[in-house]
């Protein structure tokens, strides 16, 4: 007989507290033998996230030297990324419904077997159209990626230990865009970067296999955790102002990962002037600190339920806007005095990425707590929305050499989705999360 935690949460004085009943305190003594099988899952997500942006950042990693061998100007280069965006924002959506209702092991693999064609096909391309369509197809499939990973969190964990398991199964991302230019650089100095695409698509079909033997400890029996601890939302209840928030702050305060991300190599190469090589040695930096922001946020998260068993709206807020201050030195980046002090004044805004959209994951999954695959693609969709708006305009101002515009442009989108979260959210924060005042 499988038994589950069923935790409910009841209101008192300064917030909600999780309430155990005798099942639980029952699975509570069995926590530490449950976990160990409970985690194996959560730690294929992060690997899967790791290779989708090491699938995803190879073609950014490049750029320098794929745009000059194939002639393609900044702007285009901008448009083949917003390109990959607007499909990424529609897999999104595609996949977060898919998952759950038609569950993660089917769903996830054909996903991942279709952005592992499409990585490889990278090989085989040439033109801005040929780019573009091979962007397309592994943004779509790579919109499974984050869905699969929140909702198997929320599956497979108790609810005081999802900010560590959504910081895991997220950072994977950091971790891949950290490793990417250490082993897409060498491979493409060396056996050009065609070589680099063909061995993503190695390390897709690896995964692919490892998954098949993962996924058989997803047990159906533990979907029920989910219905247990707040059910299905009506979807005339899903979308009001508390999913205009939820967007507001994940998809314009995550914007400088986008920059990061894609841009921070074009930048280092026209504006500074670095090889590729150097620039593989470099790009990993940004990234590290976007696993910071993830893996802070989600432990702040974990032992402020366990301490003091809630969150209070205050604490939240403050939470977010620590993560927020840290990402104003990018606007004077194109100003800073050495290599190393650009290096650190991009690297900071992505402490605030992390910290930002593990604040917006459990603000959402706290308003939807029946939807973590539905919350996960709404999140991921619209903060590719705004990437597929944007990126054309930065890759335009690299063009003209309008590097500060750039930065402050990025700089700004934070500050601007933190006020837009505050006043859209307000009061469901102050009613929903626990009268969490």
């Amino acid at each position: 007989m499988e038994h589950h935690a069923v935790v409910s949460f009841v209101p008192v004085a300064k917030g909600w507290k999780p309430l155990m009943n005798a099942e639980s305190q029952f699975a509570s003594a069995k926590q530490p033998m449950l976990s160990r099988i409970s985690w194996l899952p959560v730690v294929a997500m992060g690997a899967m996230s790791l290779i989708s942006y090491l699938d995803r950042t190879t073609l950014a990693i490049l750029a320098p030297t794929i745009l000059r061998d194939t002639h393609l100007s900044s702007e285009q280069y901008g448009w083949i990324v917003s390109a990959f965006s607007v499909a990424y924002m529609v897999g999104n959506l595609f996949w977060g419904y898919l998952i759950d209702h038609f569950g993660l092991r089917a769903s996830v693999t054909v996903a991942v077997l279709l952005w592992t064609i499409a990585s490889a096909s990278h090989a085989s391309v040439t033109t801005f159209l040929g780019f573009a369509v091979a962007r397309i197809v592994l943004g779509f499939g790579e919109g499974a990626t984050f869905p699969g990973g929140l909702r198997t969190v929320h599956e497979t964990l108790p609810e005081e230990s999802r900010g560590t398991g959504i910081s895991i199964a997220y950072a994977g991302a950091s971790a891949g865009a950290i490793i990417t230019p250490l082993i897409v650089t060498p491979i493409a100095l060396r056996f050009g970067w065609r070589a680099a695409f063909i061995c993503t698509g190695v390390i897709g079909v690896a995964w692919l296999l490892w998954w098949s033997i993962v996924a058989r400890h997803l047990g159906a029996g533990r979907a029920r955790r989910i219905a247990d601890e707040g059910g299905e939302r009506r979807p005339s209840q899903v979308f009001d102002s508390r999913i205009l928030a939820f967007v507001s702050l994940y998809a314009f305060g995550a914007l400088p990962l986008a920059f990061g991300t894609y841009a921070a190599p074009l930048y280092l190469s026209k504006a500074l002037g670095l090889s590729q090589a150097l620039i593989g040695k470099l790009v990993w930096l940004p990234p590290l600190g976007w696993e910071v922001g993830y893996v802070v946020a989600g432990q702040l998260f974990d032992r402020r339920l366990k301490t003091v068993h809630g969150i209070s709206s205050i604490w939240i807020q403050l939470v977010a806007l620590s993560f927020l201050l840290l990402g104003l030195p990018l606007a004077f980046t194109s100003r800073a005095p050495s290599l190393s002090w650009a290096l650190l004044m991009i690297t900071l805004p992505m402490i605030t990425t992390g910290g930002l959209v593990i604040v917006a994951l459990r603000y959402g999954t706290l308003m939807f707590p029946g939807r973590p695959g539905l919350v996960a693609g709404v999140g991921a969709a619209s903060w590719s929305g705004v990437v597929a708006l944007v990126m054309p305009l930065i890759g335009r101002y690299f063009d003209q050499h309008q590097y500060s515009s750039a930065f402050q442009l990025v700089a700004a989108f934070p500050m601007v989705g933190f006020i837009g979260w505050r006043l859209l959210g307000f009061r469901t924060q102050t009613q929903t999360i626990g009268s969490i005042r």
